[in-house]
């Protein structure tokens, strides 16, 4: 039997046609600014959002078809979310979307006003000033890779104007609903230029409720661009035509100014310099049935300043009911690892650290220094080194993975998570000041240090 996330992928090449696109060359790809919003959370309320989230990411592993599995946003419950500026229709509206390598469905707020004072442009979609808004008819077969509401009318297919209707369930209890349709997108090129990208499936929420959709962890925006690896993903849409492959580069939010982090949609190799490209180490992208969206790597050993922590490999493992192993996450601020490499981490650490250690702890956090009094805290940082796959060393910057809490107080910012019931996560902030490449043709992850200088 083919693995679930294959079947998922052979099927969407027949319901799903590729985006139609003007005004593109072959050797350009889309480059779109990702952007953060003010006030950030503060550690503490990162730590309690990104638990959040995963608690619900672990509540969707579900062994059902493909066709019926809802396809949830991970980021609606997130914190340390980036944010993408889509203009979507004709003329084009601007909406402000949570980039999310966690989940696959696109969708924006939409609303069916035709007295629209109430609604301040940019805040919500409207169809009825889109001339190539296009709603997707229930027999159409993309209908059938969203899951429809529970008490949806019998699609009748001799009537022209019969909708596809959608409903996304959210663990919390959240919703959005609304009509799954196509419409053109506008995007800027590696060029320049913009790019017209027509057919794009998402979905249009009329109806959106609950903490995870429309509370202070949304953050204000306007919907969600899914980047996961099923086929109504932005990514996987556009994929075909741009090489089947998207990168980023997740500047550090805290400098003042904040550099613009880019999402590239493309062989474009994080719009950076060839060389960085070519400076690119790569772990194989590993594929879990029972979770077909989320980007998976093997995690094979843990260093610390050199010295290999003794950790049993069969804490990397993705067990039979999808629990376990590492997952690469946009929409998730810290790291998180399985609860008995975070022992020995936080142990090694701990040995190795030469600051006082915090007369008192950050709430939710194991292990806190006091940095008063030393210039340059992160020269003396114990070193993290993390072995993947294929010989790919991850060697992040100490400032990836201790950050400020308190006033002269600085926090490990990895967390523990039970196997069993959740998997471990490769965050936001560890993956800041690295080029990531998703090569989903040839599946597998690439990263390098090389290629997040300031454009």
């Amino acid at each position: 039997m083919l693995p679930l996330i294959v079947l998922c992928s052979f099927l969407s090449l027949f319901l799903l046609p590729p985006v139609n696109l003007a005004a593109v060359n072959d050797d350009e790809y889309l480059k779109l600014p990702l952007l953060r919003k003010s006030p950030f959370p503060s550690p503490t309320q990162s730590l309690a959002l990104d638990t959040r989230r995963l608690h619900f990411l672990s509540l969707r592993r579900k062994p059902v078809p493909f066709v019926k599995s809802p396809v949830v946003s991970g980021a609606s419950s997130g914190s340390g979310q980036y944010f993408v500026d889509l203009r979507i229709g004709q003329p084009p509206q601007s909406l402000l979307l949570i980039a999310d390598t966690g989940s696959d469905l696109v969708w924006v707020k939409c609303s069916a006003c035709r007295n629209c004072s109430l609604h301040s442009p940019g805040t919500v979609f409207f169809p009825r000033h889109s001339s190539t808004f296009s709603p997707a008819h229930c027999y159409d077969p993309i209908c059938r890779l969203v899951p429809e509401p529970g008490r949806a009318p019998k699609c009748n297919h001799t009537r022209i104007h019969s909708t596809c209707p959608y409903e996304y369930a959210y663990a919390d209890g959240s919703l959005t609903s609304g009509l799954f349709a196509r419409e053109t997108t506008t995007l800027k090129t590696s060029s320049g230029r913009e790019a017209y990208l027509k057919s794009v499936a998402f979905g249009c929420g009329f109806r959106i409720s609950g903490q995870s959709v429309s509370g202070t962890s949304f953050n204000g925006a306007h919907g969600v661009m899914g980047l996961g690896r099923g086929p109504i993903s932005f990514a996987s849409q556009l994929g075909r035509r741009f090489g089947n492959k998207f990168s980023y580069c997740l500047m550090d939010y805290t400098l003042s100014p904040p550099p613009t982090s880019y999402l590239i949609i493309g062989d474009g190799g994080g719009g950076v310099r060839s060389d960085a490209v070519s400076k690119l180490s790569f772990t194989p992208l590993l594929t879990n049935p029972l979770s077909p969206t989320f980007y998976y790597v093997r995690l094979k050993s843990i260093f610390v300043n050199g010295a290999k922590l003794r950790i049993d490999p069969s804490v990397w493992e993705i067990d039979d009911s999808g629990n376990g192993g590492t997952v690469v996450d946009s929409g998730t601020t810290l790291a998180f690892l399985a609860e008995p490499a975070y022992r020995s981490v936080i142990a090694a650490v701990r040995r190795r650290i030469r600051l006082p250690i915090a007369a008192e702890v950050t709430p939710g956090f194991d292990l806190c220094v006091n940095i008063s009094g030393v210039s340059k805290p992160e020269k003396i940082m114990p070193r993290l080194k993390f072995e993947l796959a294929g010989g790919a060393l991850f060697v992040p910057p100490p400032r990836n993975y201790f950050i400020e809490t308190e006033e002269q107080i600085q926090c490990l910012a990895i967390q523990s998570v039970n196997p069993k019931v959740g998997f471990s996560v490769i965050g936001n902030l560890m993956q800041q000041g690295f080029l990531f490449e998703f090569d989903r043709d040839r599946s597998r992850l690439g990263f390098s240090r090389r290629g997040c200088a300031l454009p």
